[in-house]
C-alpha cells in the first residue's frame, strides 16, 4: 500500500549555463506520456517556429504544448511590452493549469528566465508553487533559476556547460540544436 507521501508529486528545477534543460524536461514528459499521465508544457519566450520538438510533441498521446513568445529573443535590459504581455498570458494560463489539477504534470519551459528578465514575478511563482496541489509534478527549466526558487524544488538540475560549438562559430544544427 503507498502512503500519501509516496503519491505527492514534486518539483523540479532545471538551470545552468549549458545546453539541454528543455530537452531533459522533454526526457520527464515522455516517461510519464508513457505511464498515462497527462502532461502540459508551457514555453515562455519561444515563438519561432521550426523547432524540432514542436513537430513532434504533437503525435505525443496525453501531452499538450502551449507556446507563448515572438519569433525574437527577449531583450534582457528591455523586453517589449508584447513580451510582457505573452509571459503574462503564459503564466495565467499555468497558474490555471495547475491548480485545476487537471494535468499530472506540467512543465514552465524558461520560466527561469522569465522571472530573471522581469516577466514574471517571483512572488507570484513562489506564490504559485506554495500552492501546487499534490496531484502535479512541476517542472521550472530556464537559466539563472532564482534561490527561493531552487530552495522550494524537490530536485535541481544544474546543466553546464564544458564545451559548445557554438564557440567555434558553428552555428545551431537543424535536429540537434532546434
Amino acid at each position: 500500500m503507498t502512503n500519501l507521501k509516496e503519491k505527492r508529486r514534486l518539483i523540479h528545477v532545471y538551470t545552468g549555463n549549458g545546453k539541454g534543460k528543455t530537452t531533459a524536461a522533454l526526457g520527464l514528459a515522455l516517461r510519464a506520456c508513457g505511464q498515462g499521465w497527462n502532461v502540459l508544457m508551457i514555453q515562455f519566450m519561444k515563438g519561432k517556429d521550426g523547432c524540432g520538438e514542436l513537430n513532434i510533441c504533437k503525435s505525443i498521446p496525453n501531452f499538450e504544448l502551449m507556446r507563448y513568445g515572438l519569433p525574437d529573443w527577449v531583450r534582457s535590459q528591455s523586453p517589449t511590452d508584447d513580451d510582457k504581455k505573452l509571459a503574462a498570458e503564459a503564466f495565467q494560463k499555468a497558474s490555471d493549469a495547475i491548480l485545476a489539477g487537471r494535468y499530472d504534470m506540467v512543465i514552465l519551459d524558461e520560466l527561469n528566465v522569465a522571472v530573471d528578465f522581469g516577466l514574471v514575478p517571483l512572488g507570484d511563482v513562489v506564490s504559485l508553487l506554495n500552492r501546487k496541489p499534490d496531484s502535479v509534478e512541476l517542472v521550472l527549466t530556464g537559466r539563472r533559476a532564482h534561490p527561493d526558487l531552487v530552495g522550494m524544488a524537490d530536485y535541481v538540475s544544474e546543466i553546464r556547460e564544458v564545451k559548445h560549438p557554438f564557440h567555434e562559430s558553428i552555428q545551431a544544427r537543424e535536429g540537434v540544436d532546434y
